[in-house]
């Protein structure tokens, strides 16, 4: 009797074609899915800007994944002055993050980078940062508050990096949780 049911159990247990063709196999991970994708995540979100030490909000910035999480875009939109957008992203060769700003002035501004000691830092030549003429190396790093802010501090050099000179300062509160 043993022998008549393990028949029917195996029968029961094999999957016929039809069966499997229409279970969809499992989609492979993205491949922005790694840690060094995550690296600028934490400027993922809605925020309010300020000046660092100051309560006088200067800006909305909203930053947010796209491409399957492959690039990250920065809608920057301050109440006086012009507005721009970046587009960041880990080059496929390198490795390391490229970040491309251009402002409503029509200036694009290239920065390379990645995470150092859990912040990110992107360095690249800015065009008459410092006015017409005046072009700068600046350096942008990138960090996580304590508060769950975001400061992102510029420094400019115009001695190719032998000296620096904070030229921005600026704090990222979380718009739903920004009391001003």
């Amino acid at each position: 009797m043993l022998t008549f049911f393990y028949p029917i159990a195996l029968l029961q247990a094999t999957a016929t074609p039809a069966e499997t063709a229409a279970t969809p196999p499992p989609a492979p991970p993205s491949p922005c899915e790694s840690e060094a994708h995550a690296g600028f995540d934490l400027w993922v979100g809605e925020w309010n800007v300020f000046p660092n030490g100051s309560d006088a909000q200067v800006a909305n910035s909203r930053i947010e994944k796209l491409s399957g999480g492959c690039t990250i875009r920065e809608q920057w939109m301050p109440f006086q002055g012009a507005g721009g957008i970046s587009l960041s992203a880990v080059n496929h060769n390198s490795g390391r993050w490229e970040q491309t700003w251009v402002g409503s002035d029509g200036k694009r501004v290239d920065f390379e980078g990645g995470v150092v000691d859990g912040k990110m830092v992107l360095m690249g030549y800015w065009d008459d940062i410092g006015g017409p003429g005046v072009d700068a190396l600046v350096r942008m790093t990138y960090s996580r508050e304590e508060d769950g802010s975001v400061r992102q501090h510029g420094e400019a050099s115009t001695d190719h990096g032998l000296s620096w000179q904070t030229s921005f300062d600026l704090i990222y509160r979380p718009k739903e949780n920004d009391t001003p």
